[in-house]
């Protein structure tokens, strides 16, 4: 376990095999604050996420979850308190960010080094199912096929800890369907944890082991999500579900 420093992100290496049976925690923040200028936007926030732990991260727009976020992937500092974080972590933004002049392969290969990271970097397009698509051009790929290159990009150096910035807010609604089908078998694959930020509440269900309400810069609710795949799409407990997330967002509860 990292000590941890005062306004600090502090990194450390986790081994996974057996971590995940003891209850180990991949994040660790306590205590966190940030502030921009006047406005407190994280105000002393406490966060745990298990190893291999998929945490939907909920809440509207200026809450404070993209700021969350980056203080994990340790683009920002905060200001006060304290964030413990694997070394190994990779990002996942609602653009994909793929170069325009490198074909899909060479985008994934980015940073790896070995003489195995071709072919570590085509086993990566393999698992998000691009096998065949290496030489693509990213003004060839679909928005889909675009995110797909991006993730495997995120997977391809066996990353402890994998966050999301809302990823699929720009992909039609199968589409994001099928992306959050092949979320959930990678993080089984990989047994990363994985924090995904969105505002969308049938997202946060259909994905999470666990949903945070993010509000006023602090934890306002947290809920288990235990459901078989279809229950996650329909059923009486999907609704109970959706309609309180609906309430903590101050939101009236529409049915679908």
């Amino acid at each position: 376990m990292a000590r941890r420093i005062r306004g600090h992100v502090s990194a450390r290496t986790e081994v996974r095999a057996g971590a995940e049976r003891a209850g180990a925690q991949a994040v660790v923040a306590t205590d966190v604050v940030r502030r921009f200028g006047d406005r407190v936007v994280l105000d002393h926030l406490d966060l745990t996420i298990g190893v291999a732990e998929l945490v939907v991260l909920l809440g509207p727009s200026g809450c404070g979850k993209s700021t969350l976020l980056r203080l994990l992937a340790g683009i920002d500092r905060p200001d006060g308190g304290s964030v413990e974080v694997p070394t190994r972590r990779a990002v996942v933004f609602q653009a994909d960010r793929l170069l325009p002049w490198q074909r899909a392969l060479k985008n994934v290969m980015l940073g790896l080094r070995g003489s195995d990271a071709d072919a570590r970097g085509r086993a990566a397009l393999a698992e998000v199912g691009l096998e065949g698509r290496e030489r693509a051009w990213p003004k060839q790929l679909s928005g889909g096929e675009a995110q797909r290159v991006a993730l495997a990009r995120a997977l391809v150096a066996d990353p402890e800890l994998v966050l999301f910035d809302e990823p699929f807010a720009a992909l039609d609604a199968i589409t994001r369907l099928k992306m959050h089908d092949l979320v959930r078998e990678l993080r089984r694959q990989h047994h990363a944890a994985m924090l995904v930020v969105t505002h969308d509440v049938d997202e946060a269900i259909a994905l999470a082991d666990r949903i945070v309400v993010l509000g006023h810069g602090r934890i306002s609710a947290e809920y288990p999500v235990d459901l078989a795949p279809r229950e996650r799409a329909v059923g009486a407990a999907r609704e109970g579900l959706r309609a309180q997330l609906l309430a903590d967002l101050g939101l009236a509860h529409t049915a679908g």
